[in-house]
């Protein structure tokens, strides 16, 4: 229960940041361009709490009509214009901005020039562009925060390599360290991972330079073939998938974590214990016990754990998974985590004076490859089971958050890209749907039909709605 309060929790915070700064985008440039704004919501529904601001000052204006005539004052309001209510809202899955808009009500003639409909096409353009924009601001802070604090990763260092694997039948070899995936420059696993997954659902060759064991300058190339890769895979794993293995420092027996509904659990194994023998067999390292674990699905084992200076003989019978279309025994045990010697992690980090250039670079590379993998899913080159819900969302938020600063400000600098990405695409209900009908308005030199913005917003709903039905169908399955 704990666990999925923290979860919620996570998604709330994850969500509210995002949404706050996407709608204050839109906030600031109405006022900007001496719109009215009537509410400032963080989140839909009925609002759970509600605080009015000042009461707005505005710079006075004509109004003029579609012949450019100006419009004399013919009604005037009873009621002096009402502050901007900022309010939290029951369902903290979104947010708006509700401008002063004759569409939606009667705006009095004396408040027009405060009316959002009433200002110039380039100005509705800045209004609706801003909340998206505000995202990818958000995701450049958050980066270049992380590159003045520095970013640590893990070398590109290859571990021990399956013979029947990809990687290994191109001639990779343990002990090569990973210079570059496709000539793209890569200082760390996360940057070999992020040129992978760049390439999935194509056909053709993933070119991998490294540098020679024991060699410090001479580097080789080496061409891994692949087909349609990943298209169908609801989690792709591109490093493993390839054989791509991390070298790893030496893991000693001992239990970190256990899954609820694992063998491990369940025949009394506990965090701490460490496995010293199994069904006699001396354990030196947990890739010994790994082995002996994955070729006995369904064979009861005699586990002996030493348990505060005690040894404890224990029986557990691994279930038996299927992985990589193998057959291979799994008892739910994680090790206890070992940390990377200090020779093996790279920190990457820039004064605070140009470290923006690095974040918007990041930004920049992120945002294509999010535009990529759209277009990817749209084509049917990779699965649209990739496509993530709220409840993956929250659980990554979690998972993030627990692993510290660094990993959860990068999330919160990934999701904002991904927040404003998608708000650009051009779906009416989206932001760039509405920024489509304003280009149409600029060039056709009126706006956009009502009845066709009418049957735009129908069918974006259904889109929109039918995207959602499939993510939470998503992280349905996953679970």
């Amino acid at each position: 229960m704990i666990e999925f309060l923290q979860t919620v929790l996570a998604l709330i915070v994850t969500i509210s940041i995002l949404v706050t700064i996407h709608e204050f985008g839109h906030y600031w440039v109405a006022r900007l361009c001496n719109v009215h704004v009537l509410r400032f919501s963080v989140g839909f529904g009925k609002p759970i709490y509600v605080k009015k601001g000042a009461t707005p000052e505005y710079k006075s204006q004509p109004v003029y009509d579609e012949h450019g005539d100006p419009i004399p004052v013919r009604s005037r309001s009873n009621e002096p214009l009402e502050p901007t209510e900022f309010a939290v809202a029951a369902i903290p899955l979104g947010g708006y901005v509700k401008m002063l808009d004759e569409r939606e009500a009667y705006v009095p003639d004396d408040q027009l020039h405060l009316a959002f409909n009433r200002k110039s096409v380039w100005q509705r353009i800045a209004i609706v562009a801003a909340g998206p924009i505000a995202n990818f601001l958000l995701a450049i802070a958050a980066y270049w925060l992380l590159f003045v604090t520095g970013v640590t990763g893990v070398m590109p260092l290859l571990g021990d390599l399956d013979q029947t694997s990809a990687a290994y039948k191109a001639g990779l070899r343990e002990g090569q360290e990973i210079v570059a995936v496709d000539g793209a420059p890569t200082r760390t696993w996360t940057d070999v991972n992020m040129q992978l997954f760049d390439r999935l659902g194509e056909t053709g060759e993933i070119n991998v330079t490294v540098v020679e064991k024991d060699s410090d300058d001479a580097r080789s190339d080496y061409q891994i073939p692949i087909t349609d890769w990943l298209s169908e895979a609801e989690s792709p794993s591109p490093a493993r998938d390839l054989g791509l293995s991390m070298s790893l420092p030496d893991l000693p027996a001992i239990i970190g974590g256990l899954n609820d509904d694992g063998r491990a659990k369940a025949g009394g194994v506990e965090p701490g214990d460490k496995v010293v023998r199994v069904d006699g067999r001396s354990i030196d390292g947990w890739d010994s016990l790994v082995e002996i674990i994955q070729t006995s699905p369904e064979a009861t084992l005699l586990i002996t754990v030493e348990r505060s200076g005690l040894e404890v003989n224990l029986d557990v019978t691994p279930a038996q998974v299927e992985r990589d279309g193998k057959n291979i025994g799994f008892i739910g045990a994680s090790p206890e985590p070992v940390a990377f010697p200090e020779e093996m992690l790279r920190e990457t980090s820039y004064p605070i004076y140009y470290a923006w250039m690095p974040a918007a670079q990041k930004t920049w590379e992120v945002t294509v490859f999010t535009l990529e993998s759209i277009k990817k899913m749209i084509v049917g080159a990779i699965s649209p089971k990739n496509l993530s819900g709220p409840i993956t969302i929250a659980q990554v938020a979690n998972a993030t958050a627990e692993s510290g600063f660094e990993s959860f400000i990068g999330f919160i600098a990934l999701l904002s890209i991904s927040l404003g990405v998608i708000n650009l695409l051009p779906i009416p209900v989206l932001d760039g749907g509405h920024l489509l009908y304003y280009f149409i308005e600029l060039i056709a030199g009126r706006p956009v039909p009502e009845r066709v913005q009418v049957w735009g917003l129908q069918m974006g709903m259904f889109l929109i709605v039918s995207i959602m039905i499939l993510a939470f169908y998503n992280d349905l399955t996953r679970l």
